[in-house]
């Protein structure tokens, strides 16, 4: 590593040499000073020499980034590796030096799809040779990758490397990198991989609305939103969970105005919210329906918003009993640490809005309506309505607004279904439009996700047409989890404690994975009996599967101490197999596998892999024995610590993957 420290510092220093001798050029040409040895000054040697200086710094921005990122992430004794970015510093550095003169070089790193061609591939030689040609220059694709061969530092990763077919560079990972990774990973849990800067990233998710019980609509929000929550706290982010709640506007004039008819002590007490979600039927009918009704509502409104005390202590009582009816979900759920910010938070926020954005020259009146027409949107956002009241376009306007300058957010999700896709992609334009932030220093998306649909493929709905209540659809979940494991004759070796555990596990477990184990960008179909199976990529199959191998050790009567003590002495994990190799190499991509799900907000990756590796898992305790019995007695009579440790290795990645993802594993199931 210090070898390729001052290689890597001398190139570095040699490019800095560079830069400053065609500085001083750039200085002498301003001035009018520079000798060109009988040569007229043009414009084409000016240009030469800026466009070599501008390459110079950016390739010596990236020797250097790419240098700091290798070695952050090569201590393999203070993190978990990523392999993939590891390898991409090195072959950047490589590529650098063997095509100096191409600009923005690709590095394309990627998993090798077989393992009998390696571990890794670098696949850039051809994209290189495209960019060379695009210039004139006409060269192999194969001479490119032993160029990069040729420049690829010492280093304590790659075992080897080969040029196969067109171009393509396979490469081997050392093996002794491999034992003492998995060494680690006993030693000091799956960590995450180096923080370069911590970020304050803001996560909108859930938001149901007050007086209306959580139903299948808000599973897949809640799910999602949670799951990128968790993957951000992982990553030593500072992670705000806001939700967003329905908490303001005419509806709730108009439940006031019907409760003020049918429900006479609505000021003093709410009702519970089942009552209120039918309250909140009838008022809407009414209200569409009844002119009279419809001006009293409005009368209710305004005196909502001019915050009169028994309008504001009715709207207090009827959040409330909303809000513990959220929190019982929340808590089967296991969710944590959402706060709510519904639209009431923002509503004096508005105000400053329509005057910012009016000070800026950018509302326009139309018909009456208060617009804003951000560029590339094909509608515009109303600000102000005719009746001068404000729309979710003004609450959102200053939701982001908020975040932005208030939190100080530098990554702002919001999870909602796609169908909300054109008014959030409206709203990020509008805030640019506003200047209150800069898409290239600040990151802004939606998640938007697909509808979950019953097995006729249909929206999802009871049989008299109903949306289904997430608690009803959480009870049922319940329920058939524990016909499962009574089915499996669990509740015949489990306590009462243990049994429910594993109810819960399983029954929550699988209504989260069956969400997060689909792209969520697709509708999926809910079916309790596929997502109950436990065999497939199911949480059932890897709850199990997780249960089965964290009993390893405890039937080899081997204590996690002994472990630790093996692993720290060893000096890395002895392994001769080559099953033993391949779990080793899928335990050790858990950090690569972050950073894309990172990247992408797609918890179906981490899913995917969770899966590969419990059945890798699979393959290698059919191959390699770890406890070795007498056949004919039962007895233990050798035991593989080794091997123990790649197990315990295995389930280690596999309970953080399982945090991420929101399950709970059991020890026993």
């Amino acid at each position: 590593m210090a070898e390729n420290c001052g290689d890597m510092e001398a190139v570095i220093k040699s490019q800095e040499e560079v830069v400053d001798s065609l500085r001083k050029e750039m200085e002498q040409l301003e001035e009018g000073t520079y000798d060109f040895k009988g040569d007229e000054l043009n414009s084409e040697k000016i240009k030469e020499l800026t466009t070599a200086n501008t390459k110079l710094q950016y390739q010596k921005g990236h020797l250097q980034m790419n240098l700091d990122a290798e070695l952050a992430r090569s201590d393999v004794n203070k993190c978990m590796p990523n392999i993939s970015a590891g390898l991409g510093a090195m072959f950047q550095i490589a590529i650098l030096k063997a095509v100096p003169d191409v600009s923005d070089p690709p590095v394309a790193i990627t998993p090798s799809q077989n393992e009998k061609f390696g571990d890794y591939q670098c696949n850039s030689a051809m994209g290189i040779v495209g960019l060379l040609k695009a210039e004139g220059q006409k060269v192999s694709p194969r001479d490119i990758a032993a160029k990069i061969i040729e420049n690829l530092p010492e280093n304590h990763l790659i075992k080897s490397v080969d040029i196969a077919g067109p171009g393509f560079i396979n490469i081997r990972i050392k093996e002794d990198f491999l034992m003492q990774a998995i060494a680690n990973v006993v030693l000091v849990g799956a960590s995450p991989p180096p923080l370069q800067k911590q970020k304050r990233v803001i996560i909108d998710y859930s938001s149901p609305n007050i007086a209306k019980e959580m139903h299948v609509g808000h599973l897949r929000s809640t799910i999602i939103g949670d799951s990128i929550s968790r993957l951000f706290e992982f990553l030593g982010h500072d992670v705000l969970r806001l939700n967003h709640v329905g908490d303001w506007g005419t509806q709730f004039g108009m439940l006031i105005a019907h409760l003020t008819d049918k429900f006479p002590n609505f000021k003093t007490e709410s009702p519970p919210i089942g009552d209120l979600q039918a309250f909140y039927k009838e008022s809407k009918k009414r209200f569409d329906e009844d002119e009279e009704f419809k001006k009293r509502a409005y009368k209710a409104v305004v005196k909502l918003q001019g915050k009169e005390k028994d309008y504001i202590q009715a709207w207090n009582l009827i959040c409330d009993e909303s809000r513990k009816e959220f929190q019982k979900v929340y808590d089967r759920l296991q969710i944590q640490n959402l706060k709510e910010r519904g639209e009431s938070f923002y509503q004096d926020m508005m105000l400053d809005v329509v005057k910012e954005l009016n000070e800026k020259g950018l509302l326009k009146v139309e018909d009456g309506r208060t617009l804003m027409f951000p560029p590339n949107c094909s509608i515009p956002l109303t600000i102000v309505k005719s009746d001068g009241g404000f729309t979710y376009d003004t609450s959102d306007m200053a939701a982001i607004r908020q975040r932005i300058n208030d939190e100080k957010g530098d990554i702002l999700i919001y999870v909602t279904d796609s169908g909300q896709g054109t008014h959030f992609q409206t709203i990020y334009a509008g805030a640019q439009m506003a200047g209150w932030y800069n898409p290239k220093e600040k990151v802004v998306r939606h998640v938007g996700f697909g509808v979950v649909l019953g097995e006729d493929r249909k929206k999802f709905k009871t049989r008299s047409g109903e949306t289904v209540r997430l608690i009803d659809l959480l009870d049922e979940g319940l329920k058939r989890s524990r016909d499962k494991l009574v089915a499996k004759e669990r509740h015949l070796v489990l306590s009462k404690e243990e049994l429910l555990a594993a109810e819960k596990a399983v029954a929550y477990g699988c209504v989260k994975y069956a969400d997060l184990s689909h792209n969520y960008v697709n509708d999926y179909v809910f079916s309790f009996d596929k997502m109950l199976d436990d065999r497939g990529n199911t949480a059932a199959y890897l709850l199990y599967a997780y249960t089965r191998i964290r009993s390893i050790r405890r039937n080899a009567d081997v204590t996690k101490d002994s472990l630790l003590t093996t692993a720290k002495e060893s000096g890395g994990v002895h392994m001769d197999h080559p099953k033993e190799f391949k779990l080793a190499k899928c335990i050790c991509r858990f950090t690569e596998v972050l950073q894309r799900v990172s990247e992408d907000l797609a918890p179906h990756t981490l899913c995917d892999y969770v899966y590969e590796l419990s059945t890798t898992f699979t393959e290698f305790y059919d191959s390699c024995y770890c406890i070795e019995k007498d056949r004919k007695t039962g007895e233990i009579i050798k035991i593989n610590k080794n091997r123990l440790l790649l197990c315990e290795a295995t389930a280690e990645i596999m309970d953080r993957c399982f945090h991420i993802l929101g399950l709970t594993p059991v020890e026993k199931m």
